[in-house]
């Protein structure tokens, strides 16, 4: 991923003399899950030079006194401490035990200490709680679990959390989404290294697509309702669950800050604070989740699909559609059925009424990015008051600050392994 100017010395950033590149300190705590802690063992640490892959030499390292029990139960001892950390370039956070709980002390400061003298600091999964909690995803684009994106972004406003990631690089600082995501990055972490024969060689040798992107796996599919934990014990609760199982019905958020008993200017701060996001955008959000689960699970049509999700015309799903999940509603439906054919047969073509109208998709779509969203806006029925958030991009906490993209390549942000390519605006 690209880095912002402010980012750049710190990735350019001299590795210290006794640190070496080649040596990987892997960071286990107790409590953290065991398969993302094994990801990194296996990549980093077993000899496959005979399969042509360059060897790292890896550092166990315990971020708290002993014992380190894991999932299962089972108890763990690593063979260093955290002053084994001094001499490691890379150092990888697996996972972190909890969200809720502040990670050790010196743990963090190790992790400091190691980002200043110019190690390259990854966070896998929930390990990005750990980094952020360090400080080093200030002002950075960073990804984790997409269950717990709208808490780390909560928690950390100053981080760019974008859940739409499979990983994001910036320089000297990596994170990874959930469980089988920091595969993808620990190879890409080999690729950055040795190039792309030696990153193809490890996946071979570990039975794994090379390099996945986000649309590859449908990653867009797991972003569920998610929501902060502690969203439950709010007020607002109630307010939230109303609007998900209403969504088949129009209204804006206008309609929900009544419900609330609140201005809309204090409901807008309350719901940004509780989730990190604003509540039109998340509703919005959970609009094309529902269409999403329509288009895969039933044979309503386009503008049938649009009308049971509470967008008051076609043009404005279609709009919104794109904008989150880069393609289009056929298009994704035809995508979904061809991965997973229905009882095992071919699947019905649709009926000709069924089908998108692509000259008029992109003739809405070549208006500018501001146009577009204020049109697909107003096709969705909300109120003018919305206007102000028009144009942007999905989410102010989401949306990582990235130069434009190369000639030729459109609006939004250069594609690097591991993300998929989507207009963000």
């Amino acid at each position: 991923m690209s880095q912002d100017s402010a980012a750049v010395p710190d990735a350019a950033r001299k590795l210290a003399a006794r640190r070496r590149r080649e040596i990987v300190a892997v960071l286990l705590f107790s409590g953290g899950p065991i398969f993302e802690s094994s990801i990194p063992l296996s990549v980093f640490g077993i000899d496959r030079q005979d399969a042509g892959v360059p060897r790292y030499r890896l550092l166990v390292c315990a971020g708290e006194d002993a014992p380190l029990r894991t999932t299962g139960g089972l108890e763990l001892s690593a063979p260093y401490g955290l002053e084994a950390i001094s001499r490691a370039g890379t150092v990888v956070v697996p996972a972190w035990r909890s969200i809720t709980q502040a990670p050790p002390p010196a743990a963090l400061d190790a992790l400091r200490r190691a980002h200043e003298e110019g190690a390259r600091i990854v966070g896998l999964c929930t390990g990005a709680f750990v980094l952020a909690a360090a400080g080093l995803l200030d002002g950075r684009p960073a990804t984790t679990h997409w269950m717990y994106a709208p808490t780390l972004a909560k928690r950390y406003p100053s981080v760019h959390v974008d859940p739409r990631e499979l990983f994001v690089d910036d320089g000297d600082v990596l994170t990874s989404a959930g469980t089988a995501a920091g595969i993808d990055l620990c190879l890409h972490i080999v690729r950055t290294d040795h190039g792309a024969d030696a990153a193809n060689a490890l996946a071979r040798r570990l039975v794994v697509p090379p390099r996945r992107t986000a649309s590859d796996m449908g990653h867009q599919r797991y972003l569920d309702r998610s929501l902060p934990e502690e969203i439950g014990a709010d007020p607002l609760a109630e307010v939230v669950a109303w609007a998900l199982e209403h969504l088949h019905e129009q209204f804006d958020v206008e309609t929900l800050a009544a419900r609330a008993y609140m201005s809309r200017r204090t409901f807008d701060r309350r719901f940004r604070s509780l989730t990190g996001s604003a509540p039109l955008q998340w509703l919005i959000t959970q609009r094309v989740l529902q269409a999403q689960r329509l288009l895969e699970t039933s044979d309503y049509s386009v503008d049938e699909v649009a009308g049971r999700c509470g967008f008051r015309s076609p043009v404005a799903l279609r709009g919104h559609f794109r904008r989150q999940l880069g393609a289009s509603p056929a298009a994704y439906r035809a995508a979904y059925r061809a991965r997973r054919p229905q009882n095992g047969g071919p699947e019905p073509a649709l009926r000709p009424e069924r089908a998108e109208r692509p000259e008029r998709e992109r003739a809405m779509l070549g208006a500018g990015s501001g146009e577009r969203y204020a049109a697909a806006l107003a096709g969705h029925g909300l109120a003018t008051a919305e206007a102000a958030e028009a144009g942007k991009p999905q989410s102010d906490v989401y949306a990582s600050r990235l130069p434009e993209s190369p000639v030729g390549r459109g609006p939004g942000r250069p594609v690097l392994p591991g993300q998929r390519e989507r207009p963000v605006g």
